[in-house]
């Protein structure tokens, strides 16, 4: 049982249609409102050698990156930690603030519990005007496949590449691109922390196309042998950058640095190098 199976649960309860992004939307004003929530734990998201600032930086950072993928600018952000050793909290909750200050967001409350291990539970609120919201919906065949950045550093650090410590460690979430990208129109956008193959099936899910990517294209991280490297791009987790479709026309968009993977294809299919793409990447899963 992985936790994509698992929302399938949820979507029986609460409604596909609240499921469908990597935020919900409120009407707010003359302007849409965004929330997420992410919850990360000490033995499934905090990597030995991370320290109490990194992980109260990754905490804000992966729910300021979900904000980012709806072209939202983000502005609150509600933080509750779980202690198993109190002494924790100071660097956790300066690491968390220090993020939130680096891209335009303010603490504004939470809760402080006893757990067995260090859990940290952020929840984020961010703005966006009505004509630049972007969800994961609205990819159409011809449109191009593009991702921010070089993804695969932080599996890199995982897999023995110390020098990507920092993308693991630190990760920056695209706040400003996502906005940008927004203004610029594009069609459809999320996230890759799970990894392109994965967060590419995620978008097949809900658009009425399939993707085709050709794997030559990926931006990879640097010093690593091309055939891990490739591997790292396509189903390392970690990442925050974001992936996009955008019609042809619309790139590149100025002041984002982004490459263009692929294309949009009329068959419900994910392919790379003219075959099937495998269908995986960083979950969580069940016995």
């Amino acid at each position: 049982m992985d936790d994509r199976k698992l929302l399938e649960t949820v979507m029986d309860i609460v409604g596909r249609e609240n499921c469908l992004d990597d935020c919900a939307v409120l009407p707010c004003g003359d302007r849409f409102m965004v929330a997420t929530t992410d919850m990360l734990h000490r033995t499934t998201d905090f990597v030995p050698g991370m320290t109490d600032w990194q992980a109260g930086w990754m905490s804000a950072a992966v729910t300021l990156s979900d904000i980012a993928s709806m072209g939202a600018a983000p502005k609150y952000v509600l933080i509750a930690v779980g202690l198993d050793d109190w002494r924790s909290l100071s660097g956790v909750m300066q690491g968390a603030k220090d993020c939130c200050t680096r891209f335009g967001a303010a603490i504004i409350g939470g809760d402080i519990d006893r757990h067995d291990e260090l859990t940290v539970v952020t929840t984020g609120l961010g703005l966006v005007d009505k004509d630049h919201l972007v969800r994961r919906t609205g990819a159409r065949p011809g449109d191009l496949v593009c991702i921010t950045g070089t993804p695969g550093q932080a599996q890199a650090r995982l897999d023995g590449y110390p020098q990507y410590e920092k993308a693991l460690f630190e990760p920056q979430p695209r706040v400003d691109e996502g906005q940008i990208l927004g203004r610029a129109g594009v069609s459809a956008m999320m996230d890759d922390s799970d990894g392109i193959a994965l967060s590419l099936y995620d978008l097949m899910s809900v658009n009425p196309c399939g993707f085709s990517i050709d794997s030559s294209r990926l931006p990879l991280p640097a010093a690593i042998p091309a055939d891990q490297a490739r591997e790292l791009a396509l189903y390392g987790g970690g990442d925050y950058e974001l992936i996009f479709t955008i019609a042809p026309g619309r790139f590149p968009v100025q002041g984002v640095a982004a490459t263009v993977i692929g294309t949009a294809v009329p068959e419900k299919a994910v392919m790379a190098d003219g075959k099937p793409l495998e269908k995986r990447g960083y979950q969580h899963h069940w016995k």
